[in-house]
């Protein structure tokens, strides 16, 4: 939707806040809450050092809250051979890109490998093949998330390395409802994409920048993928495991929230988090119901991620 301003405006940051809430209105204008189905997407495939090839997945979940729950089985499978490839079992909001990869031999060939997700009475399939304009590198994934123009690259975006996480201690863990379990995690980083906006209208303003940020806005070319603002982050979610886990501190959204306001690297207010001086990222999740959880943590540098799992036994 393109948001065209009038020549006339009262207070210039007043207007400017209002264009704030047009955005995220506009972010979710014929969308819904809950109630929708999940669209599973194949993003492309990469090449190991080893001559194995890994196809890589992500989702699009059409509801802006309700994450469902889709136990591997009928209705979460792949196919042909194994229906359990290390898929997600808990489906975060709206976009999520290159979630999971999925291993296949160096003599795979030209074979389809499916994944089909079943979700308020919609069937998807994405199919996953060697097909060359589907080859996957450092440079697609900073531009398909946002951190680069469609099609564009810089020396720094070319120079990034991945982020590094380690999980201190177990990556197996048991615990009871309620009980506070705290997880930490090193990242180390090369400091590159230098951390800054990319692609998205910032705020908050001062009055004095207003004007000349609106007419930025105005005159900005469009984009054919999402904007990102670049800067390392950690955050843990549920991958695995039906019931409510409550994070303390609030984690970052590593999914593509573009409302204004959200706390996602995609959203317009959203500023890289304070790095700790040694490195090392805690957190206390609490569960709500006993079963086995998979917790999903991922350090992303705003171009490149690197992701690390901890499974949670929850007894009663």
């Amino acid at each position: 939707m393109l948001v065209r301003f009038g020549k006339t405006c009262s207070v210039a940051l007043a207007t400017v806040l209002s264009v704030a809430m047009l955005w995220s209105a506009a972010a979710s204008a014929q969308t819904y809450r809950k109630g929708q189905h999940i669209e599973v997407a194949y993003e492309g495939w990469e090449q190991n050092d080893d001559g194995t090839y890994s196809f890589l997945f992500g989702y699009h979940n059409e509801n802006w809250e309700e994450e469902l729950d889709i136990p591997v089985g009928e209705n979460n499978f792949f196919s042909p051979g194994e229906a359990d490839r290390g898929q997600p079992t808990h489906f975060l909001p709206r976009r999520n890109r290159f979630t999971f990869k999925v291993q296949v031999p160096a003599d795979w060939g030209d074979k389809e490998l499916a994944w089909t997700i079943t979700s308020n009475g919609e069937t998807r399939t994405a199919y996953a093949t060697l097909a060359k304009d589907y080859v996957v590198d450092s440079v697609v994934i900073a531009s398909e998330t946002g951190s680069l123009g469609a099609g564009t690259s810089t020396p720094e975006s070319r120079a990034n390395t991945r982020p590094q996480v380690t999980v201190l201690g177990d990556t197996i863990r048991n615990v009871r409802v309620g009980e506070p379990l705290t997880l930490q995690a090193r990242v180390e980083d090369d400091g590159l994409p230098t951390p800054g906006n990319v692609g998205n209208f910032r705020y908050p303003l001062s009055s004095r920048t207003a004007s000349s940020e609106m007419r930025r806005f105005k005159d900005a070319p469009s984009r054919i993928t999402v904007g990102k603002t670049n800067g390392l982050f950690m955050s843990w979610n549920v991958y695995r495991g039906e019931g409510k886990a409550t994070f303390s501190p609030q984690q970052v959204k590593p999914w593509e929230d573009t409302r204004a306001s959200a706390n996602s690297p995609w959203g317009a207010y959203w500023t890289p988090p304070p790095i700790p001086e040694d490195g090392v990222y805690e957190v206390s999740v609490t569960f709500e119901e006993p079963g086995q959880y998979i917790l999903w943590g991922r350090a992303d540098d705003g171009g490149l991620y690197h992701d690390q799992y901890v499974t949670v036994n929850v007894n009663p």
